[in-house]
C-alpha cells in the first residue's frame, strides 16, 4: 500500500472539498442521501441516524416503464414499497447511516454518481462523469448495491440511468438534482435556496423518471453530506429518508486503489453503510478498488445488500 490509513483519510477530506461528496464535520457535514418519487407513507416514531426503521414502509416512486434489461442484467420484479424511517422530532426528515447494532454480515455499498449543472460543457468535451466499467464489474461480481444519483447526470446520462434503474441488481436514490449544498459552508458547494430545497429533489426525481428509470426508492442523500436542522425540515414535504453512512472509502481523487480498499475493508462492520463514487473523472480507481473488496469482504462472510435491504432488517 503506498499510502497509509491514516494519510488517506486526509486525502478523503480534501476530495470531499474538491468533488462535494465526502466526510463530515460536526453539525453541518455528515453523511446521507435519499429521495422518493412518489409521496412515500409515514411511520410513527422519531430516529436518528444508524436507528432502527419504525413503523410500515414507505410508498414506491411511478417511472415511465423502461427499455428491457441488457444482456448480463437482471430483470425488475415487482417490489414491495421500500422501507422508509418516521420523521423526526418536530417533523424533521429522518436520518439512517447504517444498521444499529446488527451482527448480521450485511453491508451495503453505495455510489454517488455526481454531476452539476454547470459540468454539461465539461462533459462535451470528453470529461467522464459516469463509470459504466464499474457498473459491469457489480453486475460481474452479482454484488446488489444504491446508487445516490443526481438529476443531472441522469438528464447527461439517460441510457445508463434506464440501464441502472431497470436492473433489479441496483436502486436508484436521490443526490439532489445539480449537487449543490443543502447547508453553509459545505466545501464551496454553492447553495440551494431553503424555500427551495423540497422542488430540487423532485426536479431529480422527474429526472429519473423521464429516463425510465423504475427501481427508484425515496431516499436522499445530502451533497457533501452537509446538513442541519432548517435542511431537514425543508425537505419534510419531500418525504424522503435521508441517507449517511458509517465507512469513507476515501475514493474521491484517490490513485491507489488498494489504499481505497484498505480503507472500506477496515472500517466495514456488520450493518455498515459505504460511500464510494460512480464518477471516473472524480474516482478514477474505484472499480479496480471492488474488484479486491467484494472477494474479501465475501471471504469475511460479508452479504452485499441494497439501502432498502439494510433498512428493512
Amino acid at each position: 500500500m503506498t499510502i497509509s490509513a491514516r494519510k488517506l483519510s486526509a486525502l478523503a477530506l480534501l476530495g470531499a472539498v474538491l468533488v462535494g461528496c465526502g466526510g463530515g464535520t460536526a453539525d453541518t457535514a455528515r453523511p446521507g442521501d435519499a429521495t422518493p418519487p412518489a409521496r412515500p407513507s409515514g411511520t410513527s416514531a422519531g430516529t436518528t441516524p444508524g436507528a432502527e426503521p419504525t413503523g410500515k414502509p414507505g410508498g414506491q416512486p411511478s417511472a415511465k416503464a423502461g427499455a428491457p434489461p441488457a444482456p448480463g442484467h437482471q430483470a425488475a420484479p415487482a417490489r414491495k414499497a421500500p422501507p422508509t424511517l418516521a420523521p423526526a422530532a418536530g417533523g424533521l426528515t429522518p436520518v439512517y447511516s447504517h444498521r444499529a447494532k446488527s451482527t448480521e454480515k450485511v453491508v451495503a455499498l453505495t455510489f454517488d454518481a455526481d454531476m452539476t449543472a454547470d459540468q454539461g460543457p465539461r462533459a462535451a468535451r470528453g470529461e467522464h462523469f459516469d463509470n459504466p466499467q464499474l457498473i459491469a464489474t457489480l453486475r460481474r461480481l452479482k454484488v446488489d448495491a444504491t446508487v445516490f444519483m443526481t438529476g443531472r447526470w441522469a438528464e447527461e446520462y439517460p441510457d445508463q440511468a434506464r440501464s441502472i434503474g431497470n436492473d433489479a441488481r441496483f436502486e436508484i436514490a436521490n443526490h439532489s438534482f445539480s449537487h449543490y449544498a443543502f447547508a453553509n459552508p459545505c466545501y464551496g458547494l454553492p447553495t440551494v435556496a431553503r424555500p427551495d430545497m423540497a422542488a430540487d429533489v423532485q426536479r431529480a426525481f422527474d429526472a429519473f423518471r423521464d429516463a425510465g428509470a423504475t427501481n427508484v426508492v425515496p431516499y436522499f442523500r445530502f451533497p457533501g453530506g452537509c446538513y442541519d436542522d432548517e435542511a431537514r425540515r425543508a425537505l419534510a414535504p419531500a418525504g424522503v429518508t435521508a441517507v449517511q453512512w458509517d465507512v469513507v472509502s476515501g475514493d474521491a481523487f484517490a490513485k491507489d486503489a488498494d489504499a481505497v480498499a484498505d480503507q472500506v475493508l477496515d472500517g466495514v462492520r456488520p450493518g455498515s453503510l459505504v460511500v464510494m463514487h460512480c464518477t471516473r473523472s472524480a474516482a478514477p480507481v474505484t472499480e479496480r478498488a471492488i474488484r479486491r473488496i467484494v472477494p474479501e469482504l465475501r471471504a469475511k462472510g460479508y452479504r452485499f445488500v441494497k439501502v432498502s435491504e439494510l433498512m428493512s432488517r
